[in-house]
């Protein structure tokens, strides 16, 4: 092949085979924007991980450490420093529509920080996230 036939400006260039950002585009294009009533059913679903940790001293619910970090990911959250930095940041509505109470003394003590998210995430069963998580998406494509 000639070079002039690659680089003509008339002609659209060929995509590489190995790129993936097209196709992963087009499965995310048909599905449906996340409405008010899908967070509770989301958190339904989440209800259904099993809590790894012994009840007493529980803090936190698993559901809710479970569901802000889903948020914060869905947000752009990278790293476990990011999901707690973004529930940090989150407006009192968010926290309280996901499940944290917060205390009015010390508002910082009511949401989890970034050792207690690494710590459950650590010990939660992947399976039952995987399939809770993945029987929510199952119920937005099919619009229920």
């Amino acid at each position: 092949m000639e070079f002039s036939t690659l680089c003509d400006p008339g002609k659209p260039a060929p995509a590489d085979a190995s790129s993936l950002i097209s196709p992963a585009f087009d499965q995310l294009s048909p599905h449906p924007p996340a409405l008010g009533r899908d967070v509770p059913g989301l958190l339904e679903r989440l209800a259904a991980v099993p809590d790894p940790r012994d009840p007493r001293g529980v803090r936190h619910p698993l559901v809710t450490v479970l569901a802000l970090t889903a948020c914060a990911v869905l947000a752009g959250a990278k790293s476990l420093l990011a999901v707690s930095e973004w529930v940090a940041d989150a407006p009192p509505a968010v926290l309280e529509r996901l499940g944290v109470d917060i205390d009015p003394l010390f508002p910082a003590r009511s949401w989890p920080v970034e050792s207690t998210v690494r710590r459950l995430l650590a010990r939660v069963d992947a399976d039952a996230l995987d399939q809770a998580v993945g029987a929510w998406l199952t119920d937005r494509q099919n619009g229920r």
